[in-house]
Formats: structure tokens, C-alpha cells, sequence
């Protein structure tokens, strides 16, 4: 899986460093070509020699030191590598990496790569567990860096528990499963395909401090984003109001929405040049007739609020369609089958996901859905309860057979 593959190699100051030549000798095994770029403090661990020769490659450790005149290092390394693997890495590079800092060889390189990320973290069981830590981990994560989580034992400081490096040959293991989704996406039956979602709920101002939702939590949606890439397709989500993060990284692109017409108006952008949109929102029917500009203050023992109703985005889309595949969501409470095939009709969709709301497992917030998926003839595939990831993909999978040219 790794034959050919380009990994630069990112070593950072941990005593974990010494762990980072197996490893580097490890993904040469399997047939990557290997760079390897060295922290200052890393250095002081272990020796640039060391990972020359088991990388058969120069090591590069300092940003003035140009090895070839023709080309600028960093820039150079940054273009080059299909993956950036930084392990061990230290709290320090994580906070750089965080704060967009480069003052070094490697945090230059991670701000110029257009390569996926990968960070193995390795430090102190307390350091690891710090709120800035966290914090900085989680604000990688959202910018799409994929993690190796760390292990927990005895660590070199004496404590015993949870960021020991993760073993080298499990890490390479994490790698070879990267490319392997890779490349089966890029084989996907969704590869050159424009998938927009919504996802989440719609948030309607009453004033300032409040405002009508519901509990849509966005984690269905957001599954259908995931799956659509996993598939092949470059995907556009648009989210309201959610409990739960997005996906992020490449071959997903989010943007934020707040009301039913901020959502509308996102859709309509991206709806001539796609190819499949989902409607996994849960859109406010209403909204307030008027919006205040100041917090209305409290006054009598009632308040009557006037409400209109909101754009239909689905019937809008519906109408609009011009050889878009266009699904709907049918969240409803009783007579399942009726209410679908009308919301299908009614608003020109080609398939309508329904699901009973009140059925254990397949509400809102939950982790799990169980869905009826209906066309114009009716039932299509009845899904039993499975996670929200789970039935993403089978709908996902039916939807790419029903583009036009698909096989099957």
C-alpha cells in the first residue's frame, strides 16, 4: 500500500524521538520514500545520521541551510509529500501548529503543504490532558490534521497513563489504512461528483438574545457528508445550527448558516454545478414576522408573536432542478409511508428518507437512525437500525446508482 507513496517524516524533541527510526525505517519497508525533518531539540535525542541512513535521503533540520540551489527546501519538501507525519509531537509543535507559527524547518513545511496531516502526539500523561492542549488538538482536528491517539503505560518521565507514542508499527498500520481510503475514493462510484448536504437546524431571531430552533443535532447530516467523500465526491456542507462538530479536511467544504434563508441562499449558489443535493436539515417553517433590533423587554403576563412562513428550500429546489439527483428527509411521527410519498411528490424529489421519530433509536440526537427510503413508485429499501454512518453510506450507494452512466 505504501509502495511509492512520498511521506515527509516530521521528528520533534520528546524521547520518543528515538522511536521515529524505527519508524522511518519501518515506512521505507514497505516501499514509501521517506524525508525526514528534524526540530532543533529533536536533535539532542538522536542523530541526523541515524535517519540519513535509514531513509537513504538527506535530513533536513534547518530552514537557511538550502541543499540545492534550484529550489527552496521547505517549499520543495511541501509540494513533494503525498502525507506529512509528525511523530513523535511534542506539546510545543502542537501549539505551533495551532497558532499558524513557523519559526522552524518543520512548522514551515506544515504551512505550505497542500499534503494531508498526520500528528503522533507523545508527551507527559498531565501535559497531554492540559486544557490548552486539548484545545489545540481540537482546533487541528477542525482544520482536518488526522491524529494517531497514544498509547498509555509507563512513560519515560515515570508516570504511568495515557501519551506514550504510539508504536511504530501501528502507526504505519494508521498510514497504509489512509492511502487505502484514499485510493478507494478516488475509485469511488461518486469520483468527480458534487454532493451538496445541509445539515443541522436553522436558528430564527425573535431579538438579539433569543431565538426559535430545534434539536436537529446535524450528526445525520454530517454522516452524509463523510460518506459522499469516502465515495469520491467533492462535497459542499452547509450547516445551521449543530451539537455535534462537522467533518472537516479535504474534499469537504463547510460553510455556516444561520436562518432558513441563509441557508437557502448558500444551496442556490452551489446548486447549478452539482450533481446530488441532500436536504438532512431540519429547516424552521416559520419565522418571526419581526425581528427586534433590541432585546424586548418583559411586559404583562403574555407575548403574542406573530410568525410567517420561511422559504421552502426542498419545493424551491424541486422546481429548479435540472438533472440534479435531489433527496430529501421526512422526519415523522405516524403514518410513515403517506407522508413520504406526499413530501416526494409534492416538492419533485427523486428520493424521500423517512424515518419515524418516535421509534427508540432513530430520533433526533441519536447515534443510530432507522430509515425507509422511498421514489416516485414507492418503498425502495427498508434500513434497519444501524448507525447514522451506516445508513449515510447506503444512501450514498443508492443514490450513485441512480446518477446517469451508472453501472449497476
Amino acid at each position: 500500500m505504501l509502495n511509492g507513496k512520498k511521506i515527509v517524516l516530521g521528528v520533534t524533541g520528546g524521547i520518543a524521538a528515538f522511536k521515529a527510526a524505527s519508524l522511518c525505517s519501518k515506512l521505507v519497508k514497505q516501499g514509501a520514500e521517506v524525508r525526514v525533518i528534524m526540530t532543533e531539540s529533536a536533535k539532542k535525542f538522536i542523530g541526523e545520521l541515524t535517519f540519513l541512513a535509514l531513509s537513504k535521503a538527506p535530513v533536513y533540520s534547518d530552514t537557511f541551510d538550502e541543499k540545492d540551489p534550484s529550489v527552496i527546501a521547505h517549499i520543495d519538501l511541501a509540494d513533494w509529500a503525498d502525507l506529512v507525519l509528525v511523530a513523535p509531537a511534542t506539546a510545543n509543535m502542537i501549539g505551533k501548529m495551532a497558532a499558524g507559527l513557523a519559526d522552524d524547518m518543520l512548522s514551515t513545511t506544515l504551512l505550505a503543504t497542500e499534503a494531508p496531516i498526520m500528528v503522533a502526539p507523545a508527551m507527559n500523561v498531565h501535559m497531554y490532558q492540559h486544557p490548552a492542549v486539548v484545545r489545540n488538538m481540537n482546533e487541528l482536528v477542525q482544520q482536518g490534521v488526522l491524529f494517531v491517539e497514544p498509547g498509555s503505560g509507563l512513560l519515560a518521565c515515570g508516570y504511568v497513563g495515557k501519551g506514550r507514542l504510539e508504536e511504530p508499527e501501528e502507526i504505519v498500520a494508521v498510514v497504509e489504512q489512509f492511502f487505502a481510503r484514499e485510493e478507494a475514493r478516488a475509485a469511488g462510484p461518486l469520483t468527480g461528483k458534487k454532493v451538496v448536504v445541509t445539515a443541522g437546524g436553522t436558528v430564527e431571531r425573535i431579538d438579539p438574545v433569543r431565538y426559535i430552533t430545534n434539536d436537529s443535532s446535524g450528526k445525520m447530516g454530517f454522516a452524509l457528508a463523510e460518506a459522499a467523500r469516502e465515495l469520491g465526491a467533492e462535497v459542499v456542507l452547509i450547516a445551521g445550527s449543530t451539537q455535534v462538530q462537522p467533518p472537516a479536511g479535504k474534499g469537504i467544504e463547510l460553510e455556516r448558516v444561520q436562518s432558513a434563508q441563509n441557508m437557502y441562499d448558500a444551496v442556490l449558489r452551489h446548486f447549478d454545478s452539482s450533481d446530488i443535493v441532500i436536504k438532512a436539515a431540519a429547516v424552521a417553517d416559520y419565522r418571526p414576522a419581526v425581528q427586534a433590533d433590541r432585546k424586548i423587554k418583559k411586559s404583562g403576563d403574555t407575548l403574542t408573536l406573530e410568525l410567517v412562513k420561511n422559504v421552502d428550500i426542498l419545493e424551491q429546489l424541486g422546481r429548479k432542478k435540472n438533472g440534479q439527483l435531489l433527496i430529501g428527509f421526512a422526519a415523522e411521527t405516524n403514518d410513515l409511508e403517506h407522508y413520504a410519498l406526499d413530501k416526494l411528490r409534492r416538492k419533485n424529489c427523486d428520493l424521500i428518507v423517512a424515518n419515524d421519530v418516535t421509534s427508540e433509536g432513530a430520533g433526533f440526537g441519536t447515534d443510530t437512525n432507522i430509515v425507509h427510503i422511498y421514489d416516485a413508485n414507492g418503498l425502495v429499501q427498508k434500513l434497519p437500525l444501524m448507525s447514522k454512518q451506516q445508513t449515510a453510506r447506503r444512501i450514498l450507494e443508492l443514490a450513485a446508482q441512480r446518477l446517469p452512466g451508472a453501472q449497476g
